[in-house]
């Protein structure tokens, strides 16, 4: 929000890339009124007035709009000025100026967007071709693709399985993408991006580096397919935000642990704003796990980092904390 470099938006969920990509979502964009007037009449009425307000009083949030008004939303019903300024942020009008903790502040996009990018015309002079680029685009962020997985392709305009499986073979032709088999996998073909080829080939005949550790969104582009995961992680994992809390099998808003290339554990974590402390309320480790000496430095150092960028000042382990994470978090 300073520099520019990057920007807010949508490819499948909610993302931020590079500020030189916004020409080649010209396609997507074109779209979103007519989309809107499906999803929300109401709120591609309400759009112009917003925008204006916007261009008369400057950077604004859907708080400053004080109506009371609700409309119908993709999750649940909010209010028509949020649910009007994320219509005109889909459809380029508006862009994120920059954010109060969650909270975005609208602002014309010509304010943040320089004119020389929006000026551009989209790259891809037809539509074959932004199928080919945006594939291209989603096989290089899921590192393994899977073609039949039809929700991880979301988002991307015109492209059904029947196309997919197209643009796939002439990516193969072209030789962007690569098909790739894995051992236990059988009758599956899996795609990479052929640049991608170099980095694979010095994992397999170098030594492989030290492991870390991260913890996973539930969005992350790593599980969006969570059948491979499965397969090829024996990993089973269910966002369960969306389930009553009486049938969450962990909770809220877990978090898987990743240690170099396996899944050692799920993560629960609450952060008090007023406090700055970040409890860990529940730790599961995956069976069969044995936690050693270098596995817990590298998930204590995740840790560490992961309350500096929350801003937290103190970490504590809460009452539910297995005794086995406690045993091994003394180390």
């Amino acid at each position: 929000y300073e520099d520019r470099q990057l920007i807010d938006g949508m490819d499948k969920v909610a993302s931020i890339y590079s500020i030189q990509d916004w020409p080649y979502f010209q396609r997507r964009r074109d779209d979103i009124p007519g989309y809107y007037a499906i999803r929300s009449q109401e709120a591609l009425d309400a759009a112009p007035n917003i925008l204006e307000t916007i261009r008369e009083r400057g950077p604004l949030s859907s708080l400053d709009f004080k109506d009371s008004k609700k409309t119908d939303w993709h999750w649940a019903p909010t209010s028509l000025s949020r649910a009007a300024m994320e219509l005109l942020h889909s459809w380029g009008k508006i862009g994120v100026d920059h954010k109060i903790n969650t909270r975005r502040i609208f602002d014309l996009i010509e304010q943040l967007v320089p004119h020389e990018i929006l000026s551009q015309e989209d790259p891809n002079k037809t539509d074959e071709d932004y199928q080919d680029w945006h594939i291209l685009r989603r096989v290089g962020s899921m590192g393994l693709a899977s073609p039949s997985a039809g929700e991880h392709w979301l988002g991307i305009r015109g492209v059904k399985s029947k196309e997919r499986k197209a643009v796939l073979r002439r990516l193969v032709e072209q030789g962007k993408v690569t098909p790739v088999s894995v051992e236990g996998l059988e009758n599956q073909t899996l795609f990479i991006h052929s640049s991608d080829i170099e980095t694979l080939n010095v994992i397999k005949t170098k030594r492989a580096p030290k492991a870390q550790a991260a913890f996973i969104a539930p969005l992350d582009n790593l599980i969006w397919n969570r059948k491979l995961i499965k397969a090829l992680f024996n990993f089973e994992y269910v966002w369960e935000v969306y389930k009553p809390k009486k049938i969450r099998q962990y909770g809220y808003y877990v978090l898987p642990v990743l240690y170099g290339d396996i899944f050692v554990a799920r993560l629960d974590m609450a952060f008090d704003k007023k406090k700055k402390t970040l409890t860990i309320t529940n730790w599961w480790w995956e069976e069969g796990v044995e936690a050693d000496d270098a596995m817990l430095k590298a998930i204590r150092k995740c840790l560490l980092e992961f309350g500096k960028y929350l801003d937290a000042v103190q970490i504590e382990t809460g009452e539910a904390i297995s005794p086995k994470f406690s045993s091994n978090a003394k180390a």
